[in-house]
């Protein structure tokens, strides 16, 4: 494989440092010149990752191409490119559909759409991927988990999911200041926080068999503490606020 990148953001960064730390990995990179300092700190420490000269640089000397551009301005980039029929295009632009980026890298017909997390870095997280694609998975699957889908409905619902990641780290930078503001040192604050929910992520392993609702109940023993934090916010409708939120940026995912 050779891999090049149209736009060299964080993610592009993610994808390219997990990759790199694959043992006996031999997959070559070429880097869109774009965003200078991420493609000249990843080519430094990379043997095998260069800066091409421009996004046609890319196109020409690469055979699977990453599309990491902004959706804001893919319709400025991508349509200025001479792409190959044989190209192997993996879109990583979350709120362009499949026949967008068909019609914007013509006439290149073979395009799958991909979501890794930035976790990929430390080859962790899941990656989503639609159409399923057993170059594809396979690629991902050495970054963490893989998991395909052969229906857009729901590749567009998983996305959706991806959109809590600020709010997830919001609720704990909460927690954070409030131990701090009830004289807990800082250090000591933040690594309780971050090693009490990462015990609690592997929780939904621990049970498989269990939904998290049941969990929900399982930790919110009847007239408890975590009982009487989770009836107050659900008393505020919290969760129903959450769910609007998730309509939103689904509406934003799926508007044609």
């Amino acid at each position: 494989m050779k891999l090049g990148f149209i736009g060299t953001g964080a993610l592009a960064s993610a994808i390219v440092t997990g990759l790199k730390s694959v043992a006996d990995n031999d997959v070559s990179v070429l880097l869109s010149p774009r965003n200078e300092a991420i493609a000249a700190d990843l080519a430094s420490r990379f043997a095998d990752v260069r800066i091409a000269a421009d996004n046609q640089a890319v196109l020409d000397a690469c055979d699977t191409i990453m599309l990491a551009v902004r959706p804001q301005i893919a319709h400025d980039v991508l349509p200025s490119l001479r792409f190959h029929p044989d190209h192997r295009i993996i879109s990583l632009i979350a709120t362009l559909s499949r026949e967008e980026i068909t019609s914007l890298v013509s006439p290149a017909t073979h395009v799958t759409k991909a979501l890794p997390m930035p976790m990929v870095a430390q080859r962790q997280g899941p990656t989503i991927i639609y159409p399923p694609d057993p170059d594809v998975v396979a690629f991902f699957a050495q970054l963490g988990k893989t998991i395909a889908v052969a229906d857009v409905g729901e590749f567009d619902a998983l996305s959706v999911a991806t959109a809590t990641f600020a709010t997830y780290f919001k609720y704990l930078d909460t927690l954070h200041g409030w131990l701090q503001g009830h004289g807990v040192a800082d250090p000591t604050a933040r690594d309780y926080v971050a090693a009490l929910f990462k015990a609690l992520a592997h929780a939904p392993e621990a049970a498989p068999d269990a939904d998290f609702m049941h969990l929900a109940q399982e930790y919110a023993t009847r007239g408890g503490i975590n009982e009487q934090v989770l009836r107050k916010l659900t008393d505020r409708k919290l969760f129903e606020t959450f769910a609007e939120s998730l309509d939103g940026v689904h509406r934003r995912i799926t508007a044609p």
